[in-house]
């Protein structure tokens, strides 16, 4: 357990409770809160989720589709192929190979995915929801910089 006793009794308390949190769920650096929160946030993972949450998609056509909607631009064929691998990793990603000749690779969320999708569609609303207030803390703490 961690020493907290340099802070006093109410934030050690809560600084206890999530040290403990953290150990029970898991602050291994390959533990799934640690991983999901990672893929959330990393700059494909999330619209690549809400993509599949829409129909089930093959490899160029995802690609295709990641070049026209994110504001990042163009995603190579070995990223968007990496992260496929760690979505289906992850279980949040299935893929199929169809038995033509030559093969067709498509991939299609999980339940699990879907779940996640589900979940990260309600926090894109809180964001959306707070987005004013967002632009408001960044212009005033932008006045604030010397």
């Amino acid at each position: 357990m961690q020493d907290f006793d340099d802070f006093d009794a109410g934030c050690r308390a809560g600084l206890i409770a999530l040290a403990d949190e953290m150990a029970q769920h898991g602050a291994a650096r390959d533990a799934p809160v640690r991983t999901i929160f990672g893929l959330l946030g990393d700059r494909w993972s999330m619209l690549i989720l809400l993509l599949l949450g829409i129909a089930p998609f093959r490899h160029a056509e995802l690609r295709r589709l990641l070049i026209r909607l994110s504001a990042e631009g163009g995603i190579s064929q070995r990223v968007l192929t990496l992260k496929l691998r760690l979505l289906e990793r992850n279980g949040l990603v299935a893929r199929s190979v169809s038995a033509d000749v030559p093969p067709k690779v498509g991939y299609a969320l999980t339940d699990l995915g879907g779940e996640l999708v589900e979940e990260a569609r309600r926090l894109l609303g809180w964001v959306q929801g707070s987005g004013a207030r967002i632009e408001a803390a960044r212009v005033a703490f932008d006045a604030g910089e010397d």
